[in-house]
């Protein structure tokens, strides 16, 4: 038998350790990971105000970089080119996504929606009903979870889109249009809904609730990170459950919180929490079947180009190994 010089076991021994390492699904050689969040009020928030994933991931020697977005549609944009690895958007801009070919996967349920979303006009305009939007100005954020609500409430009424004149504007150049009377309407959602029915004189056309339709919310993770780091996600996942929790039990803190975050009145901010409840959980077969029914319409309407199975985008393997060992704090 072949005799190994001492310095040749050690250098096998090595590698052999390095492998186990990187076939552990560990950071590894991971210096930094980046986190997309949108203008919602969401328990993200409170994690990057508290430091809670800068704290987690440093364990590994990690550094958080956090980017802001208006919507949901930009940072598909950003999960296609790799400058983001995790992210919260609504219902449509994920069918979008995945309609475009963009690789990213579905590990959680971040709300479900239901009053999520609604339409606003101003008191007293004389738009009473759905059906008076017909030849209205009705403002959206293309390929957000707005567009896909106004689009189903047009439905809804028996309306076409082309009944409708509809401008696509994101939330900061909608809203003063909407305040100067350039647009009649604005389909839009939290904390926006709150924050022009508690300090203007708008008021809800319609939402969700009124017409049975969910627009739920998923965290998202780009599928080339979750494939080489999945330990990260599930690092990732915990850290945000323990932010879910803690808005969750300390409803007083984090009113406060979110109206310091966003330099919102406490009243905004409190009628938001109350229309919209922070998730982690695993998508349901009622969400995945509320998603395919989106996604068959917006075939239907031309938004996007192809027919989708959204099944294919879900993956709750991440998020039922990090409940398993939640943090209740």
């Amino acid at each position: 038998m072949k005799k190994w010089p001492l310095y040749m076991l050690g250098c096998l021994m090595l590698l052999a350790g390095c492998s186990a390492a990187q076939s552990s699904g560990g950071g590894g050689d991971l210096k930094e990971i980046n986190i997309g969040v949108q203008q919602s009020l969401s328990p993200l928030l409170l994690a990057k105000e508290k430091g809670w994933f800068e704290k987690e991931f440093a364990k590994e020697g990690i550094k958080v970089k956090w980017t802001e977005f208006q919507s949901g549609p930009p940072q598909f944009e950003g999960l296609a080119a790799g400058k983001l690895d995790f992210s919260q958007v609504g219902n449509s801009p994920v069918i979008a996504g995945q309609a475009a070919g963009i690789d990213f996967k579905e590990i959680g349920l971040s709300q479900d929606g239901l009053k999520a979303n609604g339409i606003l006009v101003k008191k007293g305009s004389g738009i009473n009903d759905i059906k008076d939007l017909k030849g209205k100005k009705v403002a959206v954020a293309k390929g957000s979870s707005g567009f896909d609500f106004l689009y189903k409430v047009i439905d809804k009424a028996g309306l076409e889109p082309t009944d409708v004149n509809i401008i696509q504007l994101q939330p900061d150049e909608a809203m003063p249009a909407f305040d100067s009377g350039a647009i009649d309407a604005w389909s839009i959602w939290e904390p926006f809904l709150s924050l022009k029915t508690i300090k203007s004189d708008a008021a809800i056309l319609v939402d969700g609730e009124q017409i049975d339709k969910y627009s739920p919310g998923f965290t998202l993770v780009r599928s080339e990170f979750a494939e080489k780091y999945p330990d990260e996600v599930i690092r990732f996942l915990k850290v945000y459950d323990k932010a879910v929790k803690w808005h969750k039990n300390h409803k007083k803190e984090a009113v406060e919180a979110y109206a310091k975050i966003k330099n919102l009145d406490k009243k905004v901010v409190e009628n938001v929490l109350n229309n919209t409840e922070p998730l982690n959980e695993p998508i349901t077969d009622r969400i995945i079947e509320t998603q395919q029914e989106t996604a068959d319409f917006q075939f239907k309407l031309k938004a996007i180009n192809k027919e989708i199975d959204v099944k294919e985008v879900v993956d709750n393997s991440f998020i039922k190994k990090a409940l398993k060992g939640g943090d209740d704090k």
